[in-house]
């Protein structure tokens, strides 16, 4: 049976979708909900203590400065590293009216 196998992959395919799926995240905009979302092994806590310290300690600048993050250890960021972003935020000119 053909079909059979076919099946199988099917069903692997959707098993393994969502770690497929996980995309790019700049750690410096994005919420906690996403964060989580986005990386492997990081769950809400850890999210949003990777919030706590930017909101802190300002934007981070490389997968390193996110070891800094209490509980946020070497091997989880290596596991996400080609996942991070890092943009810095835009600054906002004054226009005077």
């Amino acid at each position: 049976m053909h079909f059979k196998g076919l099946s199988a992959a099917v069903v692997a395919a959707m098993l393994f979708a969502p770690v497929a799926l996980a995309g790019p995240v700049d750690v410096n905009s994005a919420d906690a909900a996403t964060i989580a979302r986005e990386l492997d092994g990081v769950g809400l806590s850890k999210a949003q203590a990777i919030i706590d310290y930017r909101n802190a300690n300002g934007p981070f600048r490389s997968a390193e400065e996110l070891t800094k993050v209490k509980g946020l250890g070497q091997k989880t960021v290596e596991r996400n590293k080609s996942n991070l972003r890092f943009e810095l935020p835009k600054k906002t000119e004054k226009t005077e009216d």
